[in-house]
């Protein structure tokens, strides 16, 4: 596996989020082939904070396209104060784990309600 990838997002308020990521292996230069691993992701306000949203995470077909997806649903993100958060995303295949993106996360505050 490759170096950590780091990425900032924005999150607003009380939407829907989705994001998407490509993942590379430095071995070969092709994309990472997911076959049998599985990948989890949570926000939290500080990495040493005992509280925390987890993504819905997904490895999108092919598996061998290397590309995960992560998403939010406004009612979590609605949930969401304010202000800056880390998250982190991991990928595992058996007892082997790998931190594969992190950064941080803004989330802005909704101004309109859902329609």
């Amino acid at each position: 596996m490759a170096a950590v990838y780091v990425n900032n997002l924005l999150i607003n308020s009380g939407s829907d989020f989705s994001q998407s990521f490509t993942l590379d292996s430095a071995d070969t230069n092709s994309s990472f082939d997911l076959t049998g691993h599985t990948v989890a992701a949570q926000i939290r306000k500080w990495s040493g904070s005992s509280s925390a949203t987890s993504f819905t995470t997904s490895i999108m077909a092919p598996a061998t396209s290397g590309k995960i997806l992560l998403t939010l649903t406004a009612t979590q993100t609605e949930n969401l104060k304010p202000g800056r958060y880390v998250y982190d995303v991991l990928v595992s295949s058996g007892s082997t784990v790998y931190n594969i993106i992190n950064g941080n996360i803004l989330v802005y505050s909704g101004i309109s309600s859902a329609p």
